[in-house]
């Protein structure tokens, strides 16, 4: 796998990585009635038509999960993936919600801002490392191309 090629998979891993950090943190504040299961709240809708009004599911955080890329005998990168935070609500207070519960519980995004925040500092550290391998890779590759005899 070629410098550039590595590179550029870190650089696809940190945009990801911003991209998922800031999709939870516009959305932290997006509740949605408890589920009756107790499970993740994954519908778009939560309810049942004809029998009461139909609500929004809570927002549903994701997370990326990183790890090195390994090609047989050509290893290097890194690949990137999103997945889904288990678990995905904690119940909270919120009895003037119109979907709350009887005891006035509502599912809230379990989201952690402090990491979020540690997330996206991250992806900036390593969106500014790979681009200053790539950076470094051109002004090498130039200074070769400029070698006079």
């Amino acid at each position: 796998m070629s410098v550039l090629s590595i590179a550029t998979s870190g650089l696809t891993a940190a945009s990801l990585r911003t991209d998922v950090a800031a999709s939870n943190i516009a959305n932290v504040r997006t509740t949605g009635p408890l589920p009756a299961s107790g499970g993740s709240s994954t519908s778009a809708v939560v309810g049942s038509p004809g029998i009461g009004p139909m609500f929004p599911a809570a927002y549903v955080p994701l997370r990326v999960d990183q790890v090195s890329q390994s090609n047989g005998s050509t290893p290097g990168g890194t690949i990137a993936t999103v997945s889904t935070v288990s678990p995905s609500y904690t119940a909270q207070s919120d009895p003037n919600a119109p979907f709350a519960n009887q005891n006035g519980l509502v599912a809230a995004p379990n989201v952690d801002l402090a990491n979020e925040f540690a997330q996206l500092a991250a992806a900036k550290y390593s969106f500014i490392a790979n681009a200053k391998v790539i950076q470094a890779y051109a002004e090498t590759e130039g200074a070769l191309l400029d070698i006079k005899t």
